[in-house]
C-alpha cells in the first residue's frame, strides 16, 4: 500500500476514508496552486507530502498540539451544512486540514491542523499568524 494508513490513525479512520481524503486534499490544493502559477508540481507529489506531513503530525495540530478528530475525515456534508450553518461547522473545529507552509508556488510544503486553526490562519505566514495571536492576546489581557 502506497499510503498506508499510519498506526495512530487505524483506531479512528479507514484506509478507504484516508485515501479518499488524502486524493481529495492533494488535488484541491493542486488546484489552487496552479492557479498562483505552480505549473511544475504534481498530484502524487502533493499526495506524497501531504501523506508525509500526516505521518509527522502524529495525529496532532502542528501549531496547537492538540488532538485532532480523525474520525471526521471524509465526512463532512455540503447539504447538511447549508441548512445548519455555523452550528453544524462547529462541530468540525477539529477535522485535520491541510496548511501550506509556503505561498505554493515552489514544491509542496505541508503540516497537519485543525480546521479553526487553518480558517484562523487563512494565507498568514508563520510568522505573521504568531504576531496577530499575539496582538489578540495582548489587547485581550490588556483590556480586562
Amino acid at each position: 500500500m502506497k499510503y498506508e494508513l499510519p498506526e495512530f490513525l487505524k483506531i479512528s479512520a479507514t484506509q478507504e476514508a484516508y485515501d479518499k481524503w488524502l486524493s481529495r486534499k492533494a488535488s484541491a490544493h493542486l488546484k489552487r496552486d496552479r492557479k498562483r502559477g505552480n505549473i511544475a508540481s504534481t498530484r502524487e507529489q502533493y499526495k506524497i507530502e501531504i501523506h508525509q506531513a500526516v505521518v509527522r503530525s502524529n495525529g496532532f495540530d502542528e501549531y496547537t498540539g492538540k488532538s485532532l478528530r480523525w474520525n471526521l475525515i471524509s465526512t463532512y456534508d455540503n447539504d447538511i451544512s447549508k441548512n445548519k450553518g455555523r452550528e453544524y461547522k462547529a462541530t468540525f473545529a477539529d477535522l485535520p486540514t491541510v496548511d501550506h507552509v509556503n505561498d505554493g508556488k515552489g514544491d509542496p510544503d505541508f503540516k497537519i491542523c485543525s480546521w479553526k486553526v487553518n480558517d484562523a490562519k487563512n494565507d498568514l505566514s508563520l510568522e505573521e499568524f504568531l504576531d496577530l495571536c499575539e496582538t489578540v492576546l495582548r489587547h485581550n489581557t490588556e483590556s480586562n
